[in-house]
This record gives structure tokens, sequence and C-alpha cells, in this order.
């Protein structure tokens, strides 16, 4: 491994953190269910209910859209993309100096 830290030491692998694709797509996925059930709940009137045969669909869709983010985020958590920085580097002999 080369060193990438300047102390001398060998740099670590490290988690791919929030460039994680599960991650960001469980951000965006949460964010439109947090939306949907604020609309459920906010803007629901009789005419949208008798549209869905008396479900509030806003409403469970972002309920559903709420689960599927949170799930998506705890699966890159627990189950994290570790990045060698060996990989992540250019060999020497492509580096411009």
């Amino acid at each position: 491994m080369t060193d990438t830290s300047g102390t001398g030491r060998p740099a670590a692998p490290h988690r791919a953190g929030i460039s994680d694709v599960r991650t960001v797509i469980g951000l965006l996925i949460g964010f439109y269910g947090i939306v949907l059930v604020v609309m459920g709940i906010a803007a629901e009137s009789a005419e949208d209910r008798a549209k869905t045969g008396d479900v509030n669909a806003n409403l469970w869709a972002g309920l559903a859209m709420l689960v599927f983010g949170v799930l998506f985020v705890l699966w890159a958590w627990l189950r994290p993309v570790i990045v060698d920085p060996d990989e992540t580097e250019p060999p020497d002999d492509q580096v411009r100096r």
C-alpha cells in the first residue's frame, strides 16, 4: 500500500460512506416519501379519496417509500462497501508531476 496520509504508514481501507449508491438512493426515496406523507396528511380531499377508492394513496405510498428508503440506508450501513486506497490511486508511472 502507498502512504497517502503523510505519516509514513500505509493508508487503511475505508468505507464508501455517502458516495455509496445505496445511501443516495435511500435518501432520495426517503425524501420523496416524506413529501408524500405530508401531502397525504395535509392536502387530502374527498375528491382525491373518491378517485382512489376511498384510500389515501399519497399517505400509503409515502409510508412505503419511507420504509424502502430506511431499508436501503440500513443495508448500506450494515454491509458497507470497503474502498481499498490502492485501487483508487493511479500507479506511480501514470502520476503527473
